[in-house]
């Protein structure tokens, strides 16, 4: 049964100490942080769209998401899908924001260029990221989140439940 699937595994991963330490050094990036920034591709992005809400409602951050369609088909179309992200950033994210990126694979070309971009623009970064331990996005960030099941509704749910505690955290 599923249900024992999502059981076993938020049970063992929320009782990790080192889990619950990256929890602490996530919220205080966060809060040295101007302006948070999310990027995810599919699932991945309605949680973008989800958190920039929160985070700006609740928190009182500033936060932007690369989520309209619009935007999205632009950028693509201009620099390719794999680029998008990037170019995005090169206008809008500057030194003392954050970047939140997430990936269930975490091997997603769009998103760890968009990485890549906002640490040479000296903004922090925390990753989220799940299947395989070797996955390119895992070491990119100052804090790192990674849950080792290939199973997206696992990762997707993992990743949204991470990202409210650290914001229910921050209140």
């Amino acid at each position: 049964m599923q249900l024992s699937l999502y059981k076993k595994i938020f049970s063992k991963y929320f009782n990790n100490p080192i889990v619950e330490k990256q929890i602490g050094d996530a919220v205080a990036v966060v809060k040295n942080s101007k302006r948070i920034f999310f990027i995810g591709n599919g699932g991945s992005n309605a949680i973008c769209s989800h958190m920039m809400e929160d985070y700006a409602k609740i928190a009182g951050y500033p936060t932007f998401a690369f989520s309209d369609a619009a935007l999205i088909t632009c950028y693509a179309n201009d620099y390719g899908y794999e680029n998008a992200m990037k170019e995005w950033l090169k206008i809008h994210f500057g030194n003392g924001d954050l970047l939140v990126a997430i990936s269930s694979s975490g091997n997603s070309k769009n998103i760890t260029n968009a990485v890549d971009e906002a640490k040479l623009r000296d903004g922090e970064v925390i990753t989220l990221s799940g299947f395989k331990d070797t996955n390119k996005l895992i070491t990119k960030g100052k804090v790192n989140f990674h849950i080792p099941i290939e199973n997206f509704g696992v990762v997707e749910c993992y990743h949204q439940v991470i990202l409210h505690i650290i914001l229910d955290s921050l209140k």
